[in-house]
């Protein structure tokens, strides 16, 4: 993917060069995400999904105005997400900039296989139990065995398929209907995912792994080429 832009951060720059070739390693350089650029290069196939698109109307002494807040959640499917919201007098606009802010706010997500019904050791699942909280909302996922699928509200279920999580039990707790905090509250539990230590031994036991992970395929392919 080309994206012709002349970076004004010190990540941007580091990007452009070549110098940072992954969306890891952007993540861990320390330099602050702050030029949606820097994904668009590291993360070409990036898919997002607008969750809410909320109009909010003001009455002036000109008369009424109206604005639009838009909430968007994007992500590769594969170990990275991010959610955002903009707000706008026109919804195309507001939703391409919400779609900016959240890949300003993208996160690198653990996953792995913490549910002792399966032990497949494959990052399917969320590796232990996290919680989220938002306003009145707050969602904790636990592991779930392969194939179970995600068993959890639709907004949830957009965000974890953007994160790369198959499988998922959820529990919730609040006003669920408000779909900004119910987003915003999955988020976090996410984000807490990967703030969380794991000592090397689950890590190894659970199978966690950070941010992308190899295709099945291209993995048994390797590991064919390997045995030939």
């Amino acid at each position: 993917m080309i994206v012709e832009w002349d970076p004004k951060t010190k990540l941007g720059v580091q990007v452009k060069k070549g110098k940072i070739t992954t969306m890891h390693d952007a993540l861990e350089s320390g330099f602050p995400l702050r030029e949606p650029q820097v994904v668009d290069i590291l993360l070409p196939d990036l898919a997002d999904e607008v969750l809410d698109v909320n109009m909010v109307q003001r009455m002036t002494d000109s008369g009424r105005r109206v604005k639009f807040v838009i909430t968007v959640a994007v992500g590769n499917k594969n170990g990275y997400v991010g959610l955002g919201q903009a707000k706008g007098k026109e919804v195309g606009a507001s939703i391409r900039k919400a779609i900016e802010n959240a890949k300003l706010e993208l996160i690198e997500i653990r996953r792995g296989c913490g549910s002792w019904e399966c032990g497949c050791g494959k990052p399917h699942t969320v590796p232990f139990a996290v919680t989220g909280k938002s306003g009145s909302v707050e969602i904790t996922f636990k592991p779930a065995p392969q194939g179970i699928g995600l068993a959890t509200g639709e907004v949830a279920k957009k965000i974890l398929t953007l994160a790369g999580i198959k499988d998922c039990w959820a529990f919730t707790n609040g006003q669920t209907r408000t779909t900004v905090n119910y987003a915003k509250a999955v988020f976090n539990a996410l984000k807490k995912n990967t703030e969380m230590r794991v000592l090397s031994s689950e890590v190894q036991s659970i199978g966690i792994l950070s941010g992308e992970t190899e295709p099945e395929e291209e993995k048994e392919s390797s590991m064919t080429e390997e045995a030939a």
